[in-house]
């Protein structure tokens, strides 16, 4: 059995009280005294009983965070920069995935409420008001990131819509004339939550029909690689919007096996900006979307969350919605 409080204040020749203020760097304790339990709890290998002093404050210093996988690099940024700001205030993270299942997901929302986690955050594949009543019986912080869920469900994202306007208008000015809208999620509509994708394909149905001089394709199933023959036109200027990284390196690649290169013989956008992209040539051209920012904004919402609900205060509308900013990034491939 490990050293204990009790243990350290014998040693230390000072009350428990004073150990707990020590290591705890709560209430007045003489500098000296505080540097001397320091020194020997850790001398003498003391860990800290996290359990008891979570059922003591009502704590267990774990959030939940519910996402589609880590092969995806915008995930595998988000858990790692959530990890870091959630180590800060000393919490550990339990990371589940729900692989575009939305049984899966509400299974696991409802184990980490069993686990008693104080938050969580999820970025969805449910949607839509029965969800949100689910969400709200677990009596929990929860905060949902890029899919939206419903009204009333604290939210941290961009303005999609917006954004794909601004990636298609890049084109327009660079005077393509053949536009192709690359989105495979948007084929499951109905069936999940593809929220990030239908506010995208409606910024850019909503901007090209202002350019009615402009072709426009879609490639909107997932055997979208398998088109991309019909799609690229020997005559007219082409280029590729797509609602993902993934999607426009995966047309990258195909295309570059006929001796086609991006920026050269068609333009390219992609969506999300990955870390890979600076070890891809030609360098894609991107919208990012701010992935350690909504990441930090999420943690420090949900950390909010959980005070406000500690002290029995309800937030305003207004403050549990947070659209950040995002950023046209330059490549070479438009």
């Amino acid at each position: 059995m490990g050293i204990t409080t009790k243990d350290l204040a014998q040693i230390c020749g000072v009350s428990r009280t004073t150990v707990h203020r020590a290591l705890h760097g709560t209430g007045r304790i003489n500098p000296d005294t505080k540097e001397m339990i320091l020194r020997v709890a850790k001398e003498n290998g003391y860990r800290p009983d996290l359990l008891a002093r979570g059922l003591v404050k009502g704590q267990t210093f774990y959030i939940g965070v519910v996402v589609l996988d880590v092969k995806n690099r915008y995930f595998a940024q988000m858990l790692s920069t959530i990890g870091a700001e959630a180590n800060k205030r000393g919490y550990f993270v339990n990371i589940t995935l729900h692989g575009d299942d939305k049984e899966t997901e509400e299974n696991q929302l409802t184990r980490l409420a069993d686990y008693h986690v104080d938050g969580i955050i999820v970025s969805s594949v449910n949607e839509g008001d029965q969800y949100k009543e689910f969400l709200e019986s677990l009596d929990i912080p929860i905060v949902s990131v890029d899919n939206k869920i419903a009204e009333g469900i604290p939210f941290v994202g961009i303005d999609q819509k917006q954004a794909m306007m601004d990636a298609a208008g890049k084109v327009i000015d660079r005077n393509y004339e053949k536009i192709v809208f690359v989105c495979p999620p948007i084929n499951n509509a109905g069936e999940r939550n593809v929220y990030v994708h239908r506010e995208r394909l409606k910024g850019f149905q909503e901007l090209m029909a202002r350019y009615g001089s402009i072709e426009t394709g879609y490639l909107t199933d997932w055997n979208y690689l398998e088109h991309l023959d019909e799609m690229i036109d020997p005559v007219k200027k082409t280029a590729f919007v797509c609602t993902a990284d993934e999607f426009a390196l995966n047309i990258m690649k195909r295309l570059k096996k006929s001796g086609l290169r991006a920026g050269t013989h068609y333009g390219m956008i992609g969506f999300d900006n990955i870390d890979i992209l600076d070890y891809v040539t030609p360098r894609l051209t991107t919208i990012s979307n701010s992935v350690e920012e909504i990441a930090v904004t999420a943690v420090n919402l949900l950390f909010d969350l959980i005070e406000k609900k500690k002290e029995g205060i309800v937030p305003e509308p207004e403050e549990i919605v947070k659209i950040l900013p995002y950023q046209f990034i330059e490549g070479e491939t438009v």
